[in-house]
């Protein structure tokens, strides 16, 4: 019967066992504390010997932290700088806009200048004219006033005569204007007249006869005449030296 029981133990139909451990849980608890401890020295120790190691330390820490504040300065700075460029930016647009509104306002100015001077020329010229027509005590019925001859560019005379009757309620005048020029050609006298001939002119208070007469080559003028005839008949008659 023992020996039955015996092999029965020893072989697989045995009984199963169960190991338990005699050590209550508290202990077990300060155990896990202590390798948790022991495992978080070793890890702070670890931690502090790589930074031993890389040679950062807190020096190292604050000088970083001041990298980083500077670098956000500058970057505020940057910031800045280019708003200011921008700005720079627009205020040379708007003077590059301004200098060309300034050259146009000049240039039309020294246009409308110009046009002021030739009216000026004009009204003058229209004064002296009619300077002219003003009748003075003891004049002859008809007669010449403001002729004038101007050559351009040495080949043409631009020449201008005015012809006034300073009579109050003068009678109608028909005639013709005949113009005779007088100078030197290659030194030597030389004389011409109008290729078309005399003008006829036709006036009651004033007529004004004017025209272009082109001279030969190597021609310097040098006087013009102009006489005003009724058929043979010479009314008047008036000489320049130029």
């Amino acid at each position: 019967m023992r020996l039955r029981l015996l092999l029965r133990r020893l072989t697989v139909s045995a009984p199963r066992m169960s190991v338990r451990s005699a050590l209550p849980w508290p202990l077990r608890w300060v155990g896990a504390a202590v390798v948790l401890g022991f495992c978080a020295a070793i890890g702070l120790w670890a931690f502090e010997f790589g930074k031993d190691i890389a040679g950062i330390d807190d020096n190292r820490i604050q000088e970083l932290g001041q990298l980083e504040r500077e670098v956000a300065d500058l970057r505020q700075q940057l910031t800045v700088m280019k708003e200011e460029r921008d700005q720079a930016l627009a205020l040379a647009n708007t003077s590059t806009t301004l200098m060309t509104a300034e050259k146009a306002a000049q240039e039309r100015l020294s246009t409308l200048n110009k046009q002021l001077e030739g009216d000026n020329q004009r009204l003058r010229d229209d004064l002296g004219f009619f300077e002219k027509l003003i009748p003075t005590v003891g004049t002859e019925a008809l007669a010449i006033r403001g002729l004038q001859a101007e050559v351009d560019d040495g080949r043409h005379v631009k020449w201008q005569v005015l012809v006034i009757q300073p009579l109050k309620n003068a009678p109608e005048f028909n005639g013709r204007l005949e113009i005779s020029f007088t100078g030197l050609q290659s030194g030597r006298p030389w004389s011409g007249t109008l290729p078309q001939g005399p003008q006829a002119i036709k006036l009651r208070q004033y007529a004004r006869a004017e025209g272009v007469f082109d001279l030969p080559p190597q021609t310097v003028l040098k006087g013009v005449s102009v006489k005003v005839m009724d058929g043979n008949a010479v009314k008047a008659v008036q000489s320049i030296k130029l």
